[in-house]
This record gives C-alpha cells, sequence and structure tokens, in this order.
C-alpha cells in the first residue's frame, strides 16, 4: 500500500507520525541533519548505511516535505538536503527520544553525548507536557477526543 494512503487510513496522530517518521534510520538521518549534516556522502559516512538504502530514505523525507533539495551553499555542483519547517519541527521528538534514552538506557558510570544549549553550554532542560496554564501533566491527566482539521 502507498506510504499516503497508510498515513490516511489512520485518525491517530501517533500511528500516523510513526508511519511517516517511525523508521530507525529515518530518524537518524534527521537527528544529524540537526547537527547540520546536508550531503548525500556525509549522512553515509556518519550513519554507514548502504548507498541503496540511503537514496531511499531521503527520496521519502523529500516527498513528505521534511526534507527540501537545494543548490550546495558552496557553490559547487552537489546538492543539499535541508530540513523544512516541518523537518525542523521534529526537534522536541528527537530531543525527547534522547532525553528518555540518557534516562532509562545507560548504565552508571556508561558515557554518552549530551545535548547542550550553544548560549550557555549547558544540558537542555528535559522536556515535560503542561497544560495551557502550565501544570505538568501525566498521562492520567489527558484524555483524547477525534477533531477534525480546520484547515
Amino acid at each position: 500500500m502507498a506510504r499516503q494512503q497508510l498515513l490516511a487510513q489512520s485518525e491517530c496522530p501517533v500511528a500516523r507520525t510513526l508511519e511517516a517518521i517511525g523508521d530507525r534510520w529515518v530518524l537518524m538521518i534527521i537527528r544529524d541533519a540537526f547537527d547540520d549534516v546536508r550531503r548525500f556522502s556525509e549522512f553515509q559516512k556518519r550513519l554507514g548505511l548502504a548507498r541503496n538504502i540511503l537514496t531511499v530514505k531521503l527520496k521519502m523525507l523529500v516527498e513528505l516535505g521534511v526534507f527540501e533539495i537545494q543548490p550546495a551553499s558552496d557553490g559547487s555542483a552537489y546538492k543539499e538536503y535541508v530540513l523544512s519547517e516541518m523537518g525542523r519541527a521534529v526537534f522536541p521528538i528527537v530531543v525527547s527520544m534522547r532525553q528518555w534514552g540518557e534516562r532509562f538506557l545507560f548504565s552508571k558510570g556508561e558515557r554518552y553525548s549530551v545535548l547542550l544549549d550553544n548560549d550557555l553550554s549547558e544540558p537542555v532542560e528535559i522536556i515535560t507536557v503542561r497544560s495551557r496554564a502550565g501544570k505538568i501533566l501525566t498521562p492520567a491527566d489527558c484524555h483524547r477526543r477525534v477533531v477534525k482539521r480546520d484547515a
């Protein structure tokens, strides 16, 4: 079934998000793009991903609208994959996954990378879910309802 058909079948935003960007390699490509990786060869070198798989993943991300292809910023004949607004909006998802991994997947004394704020050189604040009034929410504090998108 085509990706667009799969995306259109669920009223669950989590299911649609997973269908769109829930693949391990897709998330690693997006993660590297946040580190300013833009060229095919750079993605391949950093990820160690086979060319054919990387080609398919990048093509899908361009078609989805996560990346835009632009001329190389250095004026060379190369093309660059640049995150679109949609792609940049994945940042809190990646940060949240990173923070969950930092908390639960490393043993005491084990080394791991930390995301630092450029201005303060301190770890970024832990992402929390809050109400519009600022209260920290847990799953027990929330419920779902189906609505129609306005525009």
